[in-house]
C-alpha cells in the first residue's frame, strides 16, 4: 500500500490537536523531569509559564507548590502558545514526508527553545533559571510530537 500524496492545504484542526498534544507531552515531560533529574519541584515550569499571564509574583522564593489560578493561567497560555508554535511548525511541513517533518520538528523544537530562552528572557527574566538539558529535550520532544501527530491525524483522516 502506498502512502496518500501530500496536502497541498494544511488540515488546521488536526495542526490544532496536534499543538495540544505536544504542549501536553512538554508539560508533563517538564513536570517529571525538573524534580527526577534537577531536584526541583514540578510546579516550577508550571509556574515559570502562568508568570507570563500574572506577573512575576507568582514565581515565589523555593518550594514552588500547586495553586489553581496559577495551574489555570499556565495551562491557558500554554495551550496557545503550543497551537500557534504547531501552526508554524505545520504550515511549513506539512508536504513533506513524516520523517522529514518529525526531523524538522526536532529543529524547530530546538529553535523555539533558543528563542524562548535566549531572545524572550528580554520580556521574561525568569526563563533565563530554566536553560539546560532538560528544557531542550522537552522543547525537542514537543517539535517531534507536534510533527508526527499531524501526520498520523491527517493520514488517519484523508481528504475526501
Amino acid at each position: 500500500m502506498t502512502a496518500p500524496p501530500p496536502s497541498r492545504t494544511v488540515r488546521w484542526p488536526a495542526a490544532i490537536w496536534a499543538g495540544l498534544i505536544g504542549g501536553l507531552a512538554f508539560l508533563i515531560l517538564e513536570m517529571v523531569m525538573v524534580p527526577l533529574f534537577l531536584g526541583g519541584s514540578p510546579w516550577m515550569p508550571v509556574r515559570g509559564i502562568a508568570a507570563i499571564l500574572l506577573g512575576k509574583g507568582v514565581l515565589p522564593p523555593p518550594p514552588p507548590t500547586f495553586g489553581w489560578d496559577v495551574f489555570l493561567a499556565a495551562l491557558a497560555v500554554h495551550a496557545v502558545l503550543s497551537v500557534v508554535f504547531a501552526a508554524v511548525l505545520v504550515w511549513v511541513t506539512h508536504r513533506w514526508d513524516t520523517g522529514m517533518a518529525a526531523l524538522a520538528g526536532a529543529v524547530g523544537g530546538l529553535v523555539l527553545y533558543g528563542v524562548n530562552f535566549y531572545l524572550f528572557t528580554g520580556i521574561f527574566p525568569w526563563f533565563a533559571m530554566s536553560r539546560g538539558w532538560v528544557t531542550i529535550f522537552s522543547h525537542l520532544v514537543f517539535g517531534v510530537v507536534v510533527a508526527l501527530t499531524y501526520k498520523g491525524l491527517i493520514r488517519s483522516r484523508p481528504l475526501s
